[in-house]
């Protein structure tokens, strides 16, 4: 199963209407999910009053935050 498709059901905000990791723990706890996933390193940064996903894919940036009790990238 990819981690895309795994409930999240750590605790959110929205900050900006985007839906973030309330905790820097919850959210290293998936980005260590998530690089396992697509096999590059991935950190957690600090957006506003949440917590987001941050790696590298293809040579472009990405951020991760929450959609629906999934992971989602941030547009």
């Amino acid at each position: 199963m990819t981690i895309f498709a795994a409930p999240v059901f750590d605790a959110t905000v929205i900050y900006e209407g985007q839906e973030l990791f309330k905790g820097q723990g919850a959210a290293g706890v998936w980005a260590e999910k998530l690089a396992r996933e697509i096999e590059t390193p991935v950190t957690v940064q600090k957006i506003g009053t949440g917590w987001a996903l941050c790696g590298t894919v293809d040579g472009a940036e990405r951020k991760w935050g929450i959609h629906g009790q999934r992971l989602k990238q941030l547009g």
